[in-house]
């Protein structure tokens, strides 16, 4: 496994559309096909408050689902962007709005960041129906995808009993959640699991795996053609940028808060 995930509070996008998904959108309507963004495709990850869409000229942004608004993703859209909507799936925040969406019941241990605890992922009843309308904000956004966070709480401490079943039933709940509202879904870390999670996601996004000497274990998504979004949060660059070019990975240095700074391979 990789380290802690980190995060805080003009060009035409590259991909292809893969076939559309059966399920229909919520509002019955169908959704058209899904964006699947090639490997090697630049993009920016910035969580740390409202976008700024001049920081860098790429044809993807990554950007926090909550902070930012509809006038921002179109923002984006008008400069010829793809845009991917950060959403934790996996802990309790204190500071959403819908924190108090989250029954006590399903809170577990803290999860090292503040205001944080991680979820009780067993209890899909409870946690659908509030991931489904996190998943329905994005789409009425604007979104075209989505980066749930934290999809591998069954290999840390988080105060449930936890097994790796329980963590691909979950997964796999929140990739049919994303398509069924027409949004691309990548799988954020959770190396062990993707021979099982490929087929159910349309890109990977990775921390530090060339920290961890982990990074050809992300080639399925390569080789499948569908891109895989990495960070390396210790420099410089050039330690990892050779490798990262020989597996075809859209990587970049970022500083841990995920601000407007990048240095891209």
């Amino acid at each position: 496994m990789g380290g802690p995930t980190s995060r805080a509070p003009g060009a035409t996008a590259s991909g292809t559309p893969s076939p559309a998904p059966p399920s229909r959108r919520p509002d019955g309507v169908p959704p058209g096909p899904r964006w699947t963004p090639r490997p090697g495709t630049p993009w920016q990850w910035q969580l740390d408050g409202p976008v700024d869409p001049t920081a860098a000229d790429v044809p993807v942004y990554d950007i926090d689902g909550f902070e930012n608004t509809a006038a921002d993703v179109a923002r984006l859209h008008r400069d010829g962007r793809k845009v991917i909507c950060y959403i934790n799936v996996g802990a309790w925040e204190e500071y959403r709005p819908d924190q108090a969406d989250f029954p006590r019941s399903v809170l577990g241990r803290p999860n090292g960041w503040h205001g944080e605890r991680w979820l009780d992922i067993r209890r899909l009843s409870v946690l659908r129906p509030i991931m489904e309308r996190r998943f329905e904000m994005c789409r009425a956004k604007g979104f075209d995808a989505v980066e749930p966070d934290l999809v591998e709480g069954y290999a840390h401490r988080t105060g449930f009993p936890l097994t790796a079943e329980d963590q691909l039933r979950y997964n796999r709940m929140i990739a049919e959640i994303a398509h069924a509202r027409g949004l691309s879904v990548g799988l954020k870390n959770d190396l062990d699991q993707i021979p099982q999670l490929l087929p159910h996601f349309d890109f990977a996004v990775n921390e530090e795996c060339a920290q961890y000497d982990e990074c050809d274990r992300l080639s399925a998504f390569v080789e499948a053609g569908k891109a895989v979004f990495h960070v390396e949060y210790q420099g410089p660059a050039g330690d990892f940028c050779a490798e990262s070019r020989r597996l075809r990975l859209s990587s970049m240095l970022k500083e841990p808060e995920l601000g407007t700074w990048r240095r891209a391979c």
